[in-house]
């Protein structure tokens, strides 16, 4: 194995097929019941050992809506000064919550579903900034309960394929990396990409995809240099990082709310280099190229929207009594802030939680 490649990004579960029960059935709560929400819980409905059991919202209609379109038992809103996802909290049914509100909701929430004594898996980014990842982990960790962030793309077949490749070391020493990914995005101050008291903006929001690609093949960089566009709120519109490493190997990654891009992930060594065919967060195919010889391309099927391998990662964990994913570990969520404190540091972005 390469010595550059983490060993913890590594799926020792890589061909199990992820709705197949691996212990007791957990009952689950969702916070929120946005398009994302929406996405995981049709994938959680596939798990044979998972309870769709409570959801929450800010109103009862949206919260009703949902539970009664996806098939949850238990709606709680906002009352009484009470907000939902704190009642959802306070029922002893609930095992595990899935937090899928925007990205600076989210320290208060998994805060509080951890003083609940609820397991959780929350949506990326963790938090704002490594400080608040920090205190979360730490309060995981005292709390004896299971925290992972929710990096999809990290579980699926043809990305976890792809990083065994490079670990085997098929591709000789990885020197370089490059990956994309972007979409236009209408502006609007209210909505949560665009807004900075959400944590809007290309950083938090799809840079965690890029960075999946350098930070699987080669490890945290040495350093990091940033440039981006910013609008008039201060809230980056596009970015381009370069990762630099203590070998001299380098990672080129950009994201961008303003265009399209061929969302292509490219991982090149002395020997061999591999490519993705299809969006990186979700690749269908990778080719493989030994040389100068003909490449072979390697095809994958993921079950359900591809959510469900994340799902039964946070699902084993749990029954197996771990509070953290050997293969998302908390430690790499909070280095992933780091870094994206320094790029933000670099560009001039600030949050409203950043004072607090």
């Amino acid at each position: 194995m390469s010595a550059h490649i983490p060993k913890p990004w590594l799926f020792s579960q890589l061909n199990q097929d992820p709705r197949s029960a691996t212990g007791q059935k957990l009952r689950w709560g969702i916070v929120a019941t946005g398009a994302i929400a929406n996405l995981v819980a049709e994938d959680l409905s596939q798990l044979e050992d998972a309870e769709l059991y409570a959801v929450s919202s800010r109103t009862q209609e949206a919260a009703t809506a949902f539970a009664t379109a996806r098939g949850f038992g238990k709606a709680y809103s906002d009352d009484d000064g009470v907000p939902g996802y704190q009642r959802l909290f306070d029922d002893p049914a609930v095992d595990v919550v899935y937090v899928a509100t925007p990205h600076a909701q989210h320290f208060e929430i998994v805060k509080a579903a951890l003083l609940a004594g609820k397991h959780v898996l929350c949506e990326k980014a963790l938090t704002i900034n490594a400080r608040e990842a920090a205190a979360l982990a730490k309060l995981a960790q005292e709390q004896k309960l299971f925290l992972m962030e929710a990096v999809w793309s990290r579980f699926l077949p043809s990305i976890q394929r792809a990083l065994h490749i490079a670990a085997s070391g098929e591709l000789g020493d990885v020197q370089w990396v490059s990956a994309d990914l972007g979409f236009p995005a209408p502006y609007s101050p209210t909505a949560r990409l665009w807004s900075p008291a959400a944590g809007g903006g290309a950083l938090l929001d799809i840079t965690v995809y890029p960075m999946l690609w350098a930070l699987g093949t080669l490890g945290f960089p040495q350093a990091v240099t940033a440039v981006a566009s910013l609008n008039d709120d201060g809230v980056d519109s596009q970015n381009a990082l370069t990762l630099s490493y203590a070998n001299g190997a380098q990672a080129q990654l950009t994201s961008s709310l303003l265009a399209h891009g061929p969302r292509n992930a490219t991982v090149a060594g002395s020997l061999g280099f591999l490519q993705t065919n299809g969006s990186i967060n979700n690749p269908r195919g990778i080719s493989v190229r030994s040389g100068w010889d003909e490449p072979r391309t390697e095809r994958f099927d993921v079950v359900g929207i591809g959510y469900t391998y994340e799902l039964r990662e946070v699902t084993r964990c749990i029954q197996q009594g771990l509070t953290e994913s050997p293969v998302m570990p908390l430690e790499h969520s909070v280095n992933t802030m780091r870094i994206f404190d320094g790029v933000r540091s670099q560009l001039g972005i600030r949050y409203p939680n950043d004072a607090r």
